[in-house]
């Protein structure tokens, strides 16, 4: 059985760009996911000192 060796380094190189565009996605998700927490964060209210 001879091995096609140009399929399997097409393969390879395919899954090797896969994997490195989802980590870089991946990255790129988290920071706008934690921009996006921190500017939906309740802050606290504030109070004004009424006098009953």
């Amino acid at each position: 059985m001879d091995i096609n060796y140009w399929w399997v380094s097409l393969a390879l190189l395919a899954m090797i760009l896969l994997i490195s565009w989802l980590i870089r996605r991946n990255q790129k998700d988290k920071k706008v996911y934690e921009k996006e927490v921190m500017q939906t964060e309740i802050k606290p209210e504030k109070h004004d000192d009424e006098k009953i």
